[in-house]
């Protein structure tokens, strides 16, 4: 494939592999193993002394083309695709630690990817510290001479603050540690963790890859010398591969991705300054925004605002319920980076099992409105909008 192809073409035919039939659609190899021409030619390949597929947890002939065609827009020389978001977020950090290990982390975090880090690391001896991940001088001082790996967000779920990648990468790599980056709500069109000298990349394929609440997947990007040293024997032997058929479904939705972000974040965008204008709104936070409180760390890492919205009503919970109540076109729910207008309320769903302190701490209030933006006409979802907000007291 070609190396010079800008990303809407990768996304429409990097790494196509076709059958002896010639489809125009990529196939869907839906078969657990693989047979072998001889006994000879099956021990070579379990030598690795010849290129093939094994057994369809190490990887399938679909599966394969949706992580090269990650790689192309990542810019990584290597993916595991997962099962889920989230199975990605636990393989990136765990492959690589062992028990008296530390890892670095923003507090500002998806509650799963919290408690992964704060519960769940924990119980197998690898000790973590949660830090304001705004402020380099936090993640320099929670150094310590067993950190291995620092992993954020950026921008955050569900308030959209912004980490200096750069700045983390250069600490990290003072020390010989790893950064970790879930990048899914700048989308790998927006910003390239990698070339901003992060190591590892994670995405829930679920959201803004698929784009259409079909299916459930995820992806690892990295080098090849890292995923082969850390991540290829965890990812065989403890088994979050995705189905071949959503790696079909994800390759479906991934040739549309820049056309849906383009229109999504331009609806962002019009919206956020919509609700700033509002007066049951105390407060907007949006990436494409000169307000945003990160704004000069954005002009240098993203290319792009993003498709989600954070806002906080002055009525607190009750103003916000009343609002996604009084919704029509746009739909209540927790995912994100669908093709339909999506809202939640993050202290009672994505982040309901932090304290009152913690959520407080991340600036997250019963008035706090996570907003992901779809395909759907601005004007329709600005006038939703207005309908809602004609209901909520101010």
């Amino acid at each position: 494939m070609s190396k010079t192809w800008r990303p809407a073409t990768q996304l429409v035919h990097e790494g196509t592999l076709r059958s002896q039939y010639g489809e125009t659609s990529e196939a869907i190899f839906l078969t657990q193993g693989f047979v072998y021409d001889s006994s000879e030619a099956a021990e070579a390949r379990f030598k690795g002394e010849t290129d093939g597929f094994i057994y369809a947890r190490y990887g399938s002939p679909t599966n394969d083309m949706f992580e090269k065609r990650m790689c192309a827009l990542e810019g990584a020389e290597d993916a595991r695709a997962t099962a889920s978001g989230m199975a990605a977020v636990t393989a990136a950090i765990l492959c690589q630690l062992k028990a008296g290990d530390h890892i670095v982390a923003a507090r500002a975090l998806f509650g799963s990817c919290r408690w992964v880090v704060e519960t769940l690391a924990p119980k197998y001896g690898i000790e973590c510290t949660l830090i304001d991940g705004r402020d380099l001088e936090n993640w320099e001082k929670a150094i310590r001479p067993a950190t291995k790996v620092f992993f954020l967000e950026s921008p955050t779920n569900p308030t959209l603050e912004v980490i200096d990648i750069a700045g983390v990468a250069k600490l990290a790599d003072q020390i010989g540690a790893k950064v970790v980056v879930d990048n899914v709500f700048a989308t790998p069109l927006f910003q390239k963790p990698l070339e901003l000298g992060a190591h590892i990349v994670v995405y829930s394929a679920t959201k803004h890859i698929d784009g259409q609440g079909r299916c459930l997947g995820g992806v690892v990007l990295s080098d090849k010398q890292w995923i082969d040293e850390n991540l290829h024997d965890y990812f065989r032997h403890t088994g979050p591969a995705m189905s071949p058929f959503n790696a079909w479904t994800l390759l479906k939705g991934i040739e549309t991705l820049p056309l849906r972000v383009k229109q999504q974040t331009a609806s962002a965008a019009r919206i956020a300054d919509f609700l700033a204008e509002q007066k049951q709104v105390a407060k907007v936070i949006y990436p494409g925004r000169k307000d945003h409180p990160q704004a000069d760390i954005i002009a240098k890492q993203m290319s792009g605002g993003s498709t989600l919205v954070a806002f906080e009503l002055k009525g607190g919970k009750e103003a916000a319920f009343a609002l996604q109540n009084a919704l029509d076109i746009i739909k209540i729910s927790n995912n994100l980076g669908d093709s339909k207008s999506l809202i939640t309320h993050p202290a009672t769903t994505t982040h309901k099992n932090l304290s009152d302190d913690a959520r407080a701490e991340l600036g997250i209030s019963p008035g706090t409105v996570r907003l992901s933006l779809g395909i759907e006409d601005a004007e329709d979802l600005i006038e939703d909008f207005a309908q809602a907000l004609s209901k909520v007291k101010s």
